[in-house]
């Protein structure tokens, strides 16, 4: 091997996280959350190692931040992920020289060594500085320059001051360094990080003697759901609904004259998926709601089903982009037993894809022009990937405020798969899981595993297709249950609102949804209910904006209970503490002792129910409760740290 600098680097990156698949896919973060980057860094011998993140966003600014040893060749540091869009990082590591040289001479001093011995060290060290001093600035040669000299001289204090390894490690180049490889974060708009939504059917808006609802009289309802604090409000689909084999009232394979037919079956001779419903009263009026949201702070979310009413004009105007059967005519929509007639799916894979795959991306892009930031998409598992990776992309390119929604009740990997494509948040098993157990394996998996770092759920108690047992038996007491758990668990969360808040929970016959489902009729509600969950919405999403600690999951403990049906969890941010204590039995009153240690809790604390507004002074580390589903059957409670001196009675938050 030739003389000179060698082509290699004494140095092994052995590990950078967070990373998702060896680096395959982008972590994901919200604009103004943090990300701790760890990495294990080792070098053959004893020398002090320097390394650095140095992150880059795709605008090109870029920054250089130190990570600091930890412990067993680990190195932490974190930084802001402030704009929206792509950011790159990656590790680069070297021996310090410097440092090194001050860690042994510091060790030499320690032990005594030989004047002598320390002079030699010392003209080593000097020497180093001249080095460096010529990569350095006017200001910091100067520094150097005097402390080489003072080396010199055998000044041994000279050789220990430690803001000294300090400049010198700006100014070294690092010779043969290592560096890892690139990873990405994808940083999205706070929205897919923290928001509480609302659905609900504009045209079930009317009143008995008015009609039919309209997105005019939809948009009456915006300062309502606003004053309940919800920040997006979701509208199922808006288009024009298509007659042939339209369906009946709770799905009937045969309507009747008057059935409004399933929003989901899109497309007439009145237009496809960029047109609004005449009867809503078209894009004219849509705009208006959209206007009106905005005026009161409100996102509006859209649901987008790439799927067709046999009257679209795609199937009309392009039959290629659909499945034939053997007899030549279109294949409609089935999940056997289940049959969709009134539906038609597209053929992705057909010999036109590339025009059809376009068309679809363009559906999207008609309804950003017209305002919309938010989309909630439809069974996307149906629907190949690659088309979601190339479409996501390549509406993210030119927006990079959208959220996109993915109602994927499908299998963990295909689910995980879809966020990692770019799906910003995601339908869950949420609904499933009713249990303390099943509550808490479930959400260790989504806060402790990497799906943490690219996987947001979106938690609902119910949908317009699912109404679960535990609601239509548990009245309103498990309501108020799931929804605070929802609301509590989750920093995304949603409600499909008028029957939830009405605790309108009668179940099919047979399938575990809502009877006298809206999906296939008008329905007319008393949004004036005095006794309705209103209140109660507009509480828990109070509290959920005045505790930081509730607009992440990151955070998330479980506590223990001697009760098995009360699950009791804590989240903190900074100074900010929350503790949740929830029965869930909504039948029974449930009593037990939560044990606090866990949370990190001193032996003295008051705890403020947010709900309730009652206040415990605690002594030590347990708390009894007593949950009664006919009072109120869950405590919200922020924690208030007692100070520290005896004469001070007060409390601080």
């Amino acid at each position: 091997m030739e003389s000179g600098e060698p082509d290699w680097s004494r140095i092994i990156i052995t590990s950078v996280n967070p990373q998702v698949d060896g680096g395959r896919w982008p972590i994901r973060r919200s604009a103004g959350e943090s990300v701790e980057v760890v990495a294990g860094v080792i070098a053959d011998g004893h020398d002090t190692l320097a390394v650095e993140l140095h992150v880059e966003h795709e605008d090109g600014e870029a920054d250089i931040l130190r990570l600091e040893l930890r412990h067993n060749d680990e190195y932490a540091g974190s930084f802001q992920a402030l704009k929206l869009g792509r950011y790159t990082y990656r590790v680069r590591a070297w021996v310090d020289r410097f440092a090194t040289w001050q860690e042994e001479f510091g060790r030499r001093v320690k032990g005594e060594a030989e004047e002598s011995e320390l002079r030699v060290e010392l003209l080593s060290g000097a020497s180093l500085l001249r080095e460096l001093a010529g990569h350095a600035d006017e200001e910091d040669s100067r520094i150097l320059l005097a402390r080489a000299a003072s080396f010199e001289k055998g000044v041994v204090d000279a050789g220990l001051d430690s803001n000294l390894a300090q400049i010198c490690r700006r100014h070294d180049p690092g010779g043969n360094p290592a560096w890892s490889p690139a990873l990405a974060l994808e940083v999205d708009t706070p929205l897919a990080g923290f928001a509480a939504w609302y659905e609900f059917f504009p045209r079930s808006t009317g009143g008995d003697a008015d009609g039919p609802g309209t997105l005019d009289t939809a948009a009456k309802r915006l300062e309502g759901i606003r004053s309940m604090g919800f920040d997006v409000v979701y509208l199922p689909p808006v288009h024009p609904i298509g007659s042939t084999f339209r369906k009946g009232k709770d799905n009937s394979p045969v309507a009747k004259p008057g059935d409004p037919g399933s929003p989901w079956a899109i497309g007439s001779a009145d237009g496809g998926h960029r047109s609004v419903h005449p009867d809503l009263g078209g894009l004219d009026a849509f705009d208006r709601f959209v206007a009106r949201a905005t005026e009161l702070g409100l996102k509006v979310a859209i649901d987008i089903a790439f799927q067709c009413s046999p009257d679209h004009a795609y199937v009309r105007r392009h039959p290629e982009w659909f499945n034939k059967r053997a007899d030549g005519s279109i294949r409609y929509a089935e999940n056997p037993p289940k049959k969709y007639q009134d539906v038609y799916p597209f053929d992705f894979g057909c010999s036109d894809h590339a025009a059809l795959w376009n068309e679809l991306r363009d559906v999207f892009t008609f309804w950003i022009d017209r305002g919309v930031r938010i989309f909630r998409v439809d069974n996307p598992h149906t629907k190949p990937f690659a088309f979601w990776q190339w479409c996501l992309d390549e509406l993210k390119r030119q927006h990079k405020d959208l959220v996109f929604l993915a109602e994927a009740f499908s299998r963990p990997k295909t689910m995980y798969a879809l966020a990692k494509l770019g799906f910003n948040n995601s339908y869950t098993y949420f609904t499933w899981r009713n249990t303390r157990q099943e509550l808490e394996t479930y959400l260790t998996e989504l806060t402790q595993s990497e799906a943490a770092e690219y996987f947001r759920p979106s938690f609902w108690p119910n949908t317009p297709d699912i109404l679960h047992d535990y609601l239509a038996q548990g009245g309103r007491a498990a309501h108020l249950i799931r929804f605070t758990l929802a609301a509590t668990l989750a920093s995304v969360y949603g409600v499909y609102g008028p029957p939830f808040e009405h605790v309108r929970n009668l179940q099919h016959f047979i399938r575990e949804e809502y009877r006298d489902n809206e999906k296939y009729e008008i329905r007319t509600w008393n949004w004036n209910d005095p006794s309705s969950l209103q209140p109660f919405f507009r509480r828990i999403n109070r509290i959920r904006k005045e505790n930081g600690a509730l607009q992440s999951m990151r955070s998330l403990r479980f506590l223990p209970v001697d009760n098995p049906r009360i699950i009791a969890y804590s989240k903190e941010k900074g100074d900010n503490m929350v503790v949740c204590v929830v029965s869930l039995d909504p039948f029974q009153v449930q009593e037990g002792t939560v044990e606090l240690a866990s949370s990190g809790l001193g032996t003295q604390h008051q705890l403020h129910d947010q709900v309730g507004g009652e206040r415990f002074l605690l002594h030590g580390s347990s708390h009894f409760v007593r949950l009664d589903p006919g009072v109120m059957p869950l405590r919200v409670y922020r924690v208030l740290r007692r100070l520290r001196t005896e004469a001070d009675f007060g409390y601080y938050a």
